[in-house]
């Protein structure tokens, strides 16, 4: 227990020193933390018999997330974000060469790793660049709801959950817990409201919601792929926490959503 706390705490520093440090600390970290999730993914796969193409998954993840920062910080011409694209055949090239069983096995899990390990990190980074410029707020804001959800969910799952959520993929998942979780996570976005300026109140609201959902969705997703991989963990980068797919599971479903109702909001 004392391990779990000292490595949140350190983790939670860290994270909330790359968001108020400016725009280049934000993109460094959150660019790192894509890369190890993907070769999480891979390694994940690895213990199951597959073989994917490790170092092609780096380059892709760089050839969209670098593009995307320079598209943000430097006002680089959108179509720098079409750089990746000639990685994806190349994945598949590449795979003719390696002479291995299952080559398209490997060829979708490599990208797929990229797809469910590190995309959602680019919408996330997203966020904080959808004023114009950059600005901690969205991103910040996204993960106080996401925690206090996690927080409600885990409080109110241990002293009332009764009824199972979805026990086939997360047994100590509970609909009591998931209400909890919304709950806490409605009463942190309607505090946010009050400070950070750039939602309505209602828009809040229904961020909190995305994020609660499909958050437990993300985590359903990925205790399905660590059971069908018969593994407890993603990993152990994170001492007493498992591994970064472990921590950042309710990230990856709910930061390409809320992205795209923002964007919308935006609009119109």
């Amino acid at each position: 227990m004392k391990t779990r706390a000292i490595t949140a705490f350190f983790f939670v520093a860290v994270m909330l020193a790359s968001l108020l440090l400016g725009s280049y600390a934000f993109t460094v970290f959150f660019l790192l933390l894509s890369l190890f999730s993907t070769e999480e993914f891979y390694k994940l796969v690895r213990a199951d018999g597959l073989k994917p193409q490790s170092l092609w998954g780096w380059i892709l993840v760089i050839s969209i997330y670098l593009p995307l920062s320079l598209y943000f910080l430097h006002d680089a011409p959108s179509e720098v974000l079409l750089i990746s694209v000639p990685f994806f055949v190349i994945i598949i090239i590449a795979e003719l060469y390696r002479d291995l069983k299952n080559p398209f096995h490997n060829i979708a899990y490599t990208i797929f790793g990229v797809i469910f390990a590190a995309i959602p990190f680019c919408f996330f980074y997203a966020l904080g660049f959808m004023e114009g410029e950059y600005s901690w707020h969205l991103p910040l804001a996204f993960l106080i709801m996401l925690w206090a959800s996690d927080t409600g969910a885990y409080l109110f799952g241990i002293t009332l959950g009764k009824n199972r959520l979805f026990e086939r993929h997360s047994p100590k998942k509970s609909w009591e817990g998931f209400a909890g979780g919304l709950l806490c996570s409605l009463l942190s976005a309607f505090v946010l409201s009050i400070y950070f300026t750039e939602l309505l109140l209602v828009h809040w609201l229904i961020v909190s919601v995305i994020i609660v959902s499909s958050g437990t969705l993300g985590d359903l997703s990925e205790s399905m792929l660590k059971r069908s991989l018969s593994t407890k963990d993603s990993g152990s980068f994170l001492p007493g926490h498992g591994g970064l797919l472990d921590r950042f599971d309710g990230l990856l479903l709910a930061a390409p959503l809320v992205f795209v109702y923002l964007t919308f909001v935006k609009i119109f």
